[in-house]
């Protein structure tokens, strides 16, 4: 079956975007990539923490972290939530919504197999965001998985996943003279992609 043509509309605001991201990786930043993720409990209470981007296309936004993790939680309980990028240098932001999915096995054994073997390692013997009773029991748990895979590929947990926002609305913020910034907003609608402009 041929993939559906994309939208037009959605086209131009990756193209926005790899922009901006290009033009951040040109400046001093140390992780260009780094995007703050909001999630939200099955009651509504929202959580913020910033992780990385690992891969942007037609089909969304691309991050890993443990399931188990709250995020992990949050998101298996309520999958809708919001990307923000802030470039301070550039005094550009972006902010994404929409709903995550979880990517394919192969698409995260890609990218598990290009993590360095430490960061690996520490996938395996960190219990994200479960109560530690103290450094030395994480360090002891990181020597135990190293003794464990040693002289062997480490295997990607089955609970290390990827997760894929796929975007309902970009919102492109440019800094202004006197608080005039200028933003510019692609929604999707039942019809397809539109942009508009929004007051500051």
């Amino acid at each position: 079956m041929n993939n559906p043509t994309p939208d037009p509309l959605l086209d131009e605001a990756l193209q926005r975007f790899r922009g901006q991201l290009d033009a951040a990786h040109k400046t001093d930043l140390r992780e260009p990539t780094a995007m703050t993720l909001a999630t939200a409990d099955p009651d509504g209470r929202p959580s913020v923490r910033t992780v990385l981007l690992k891969g942007v296309d037609e089909r969304g936004f691309v991050f890993f972290t443990n399931s188990r993790s709250r995020k992990g939680r949050e998101l298996q309980a309520n999958p809708r939530a919001s990307l923000c990028f802030f470039w301070q240098p550039l005094m550009k932001q972006v902010r994404i919504d929409g709903m995550v999915e979880v990517i394919d096995a192969g698409e995260a054994d890609d990218y598990w197999r290009t993590r360095q073997r430490d960061s690996q390692l520490g996938a395996w013997a960190s219990e994200q965001s479960e109560p530690l009773a103290d450094r030395e029991t994480l360090e002891r748990r990181v020597t135990e998985c190293h003794d464990q895979y040693v002289d062997q590929q480490v295997p990607r947990p089955p609970h290390w996943l990827g997760y894929r926002l796929v975007p309902e609305r970009i919102e492109f913020w440019k800094s202004g003279w006197h608080r005039l910034h200028e933003r510019i907003c692609y929604d999707k609608t039942d019809k397809g992609w539109t942009m508009i402009l929004l007051n500051p």
